[in-house]
């Protein structure tokens, strides 16, 4: 019994070195990966690592990280890291990654379809972490666009709040260039829809035809041929 217990002790003090020599490949593998993949991400970027029991996992000479299905890189999340050799195996890593950032806030109740002013928002500093997804970071890509919905003072603003600004109304006049292969005519018509840049914009032209083509973001009309 005495043998067997001393040889259980110098399997634990010898395999401990490797214990932890796994678990730090497994972490700075995952850690890695994250930082790869949070690169794009507005602000600064802060990563904790989970609890991990590797004591159980065979010895690995490659490890690949990877982001299983629904994986979000920011707030809780688990990382996926592979043993490519010589043993087989997969775990998954929970980790913490908060981003603060600045982000928009409504400094006034807002009614849906109320054109954002620049004295309607302001900018505040956080965990973008703990924010809804989609919220926007930079007030000039808010400040002209239309309100979706009606919000509350202090609200933080999201894109898809936003209504994408129009650059053609209903009614009002319009260029109109049709152009094709080794040829270009501009001319006249009237809106008959509203547009945003890049959205397709229907023009009635002075001889009763319908003509539909691209808006652009000078309030002009183009229409290939």
């Amino acid at each position: 019994m005495l043998t067997c217990r001393i040889f259980v002790a110098l399997l634990l003090l010898f395999s401990s070195p490797l214990f932890a020599a796994e678990f730090d490949a497994v972490m700075d593998t995952a850690e890695r990966y994250v930082r790869l993949q949070t690169q794009g991400l507005p602000g600064k970027v802060s990563i904790s690592m989970g609890k991990l029991d590797v004591t159980r996992l065979p010895p690995c000479t490659a490890h690949e990280a990877f982001a299983p299905p629904g994986t979000r890189f920011v707030g809780k999340s688990l990382i996926g890291v592979r043993c490519l050799g010589p043993n087989i195996w997969s775990v998954l890593v929970p980790v913490q990654i908060a981003v603060t950032g600045n982000y928009v806030t409504t400094t006034r109740p807002l009614a849906a379809g109320q054109l954002v002013q620049p004295g309607d928002i302001a900018t505040m500093s956080g965990d973008l972490s703990q924010l809804p997804t989609g919220i926007v970071t930079d007030p000039t890509s808010a400040v002209g666009k239309t309100l979706r919905n009606s919000l509350g003072a202090g609200q933080p603003l999201r894109s898809d709040q936003l209504l994408p600004t129009l650059v053609i109304r209903q009614g009002q006049s319009v260029r109109v260039i049709s152009q094709g292969a080794g040829f270009a005519v501009s001319s006249e018509g009237k809106a008959i829809n509203n547009a945003a840049e890049g959205q397709v914009a229907q023009v009635r032209m002075p001889s009763g035809q319908t003509l539909s083509g691209i808006a652009k973001a000078d309030g002009s009309v183009e229409v290939s041929f």
